[in-house]
């Protein structure tokens, strides 16, 4: 398909909407605005020793 887009539905969503693989389903598609002021606000500086770990 050229030029087309892929969504991916997390896992988690789809199970608790009950969506299954090959299931036609109705999606609403909204653009939103990306606004970052204060989207850093609460991050810590470094990444703690256990959550560079859990990623390996």
């Amino acid at each position: 398909m050229g030029g087309s887009l892929m969504v991916t539905i997390p896992k988690e969503l789809a199970d608790a909407l009950g969506i299954k693989e090959g299931e036609i389903v109705s999606i609403e598609v909204k653009k939103l605005r990306r606004d970052f002021f204060g989207a850093l606000r609460n991050l810590s500086p470094m990444a703690t020793e256990e959550e560079l770990h859990s990623h390996e």
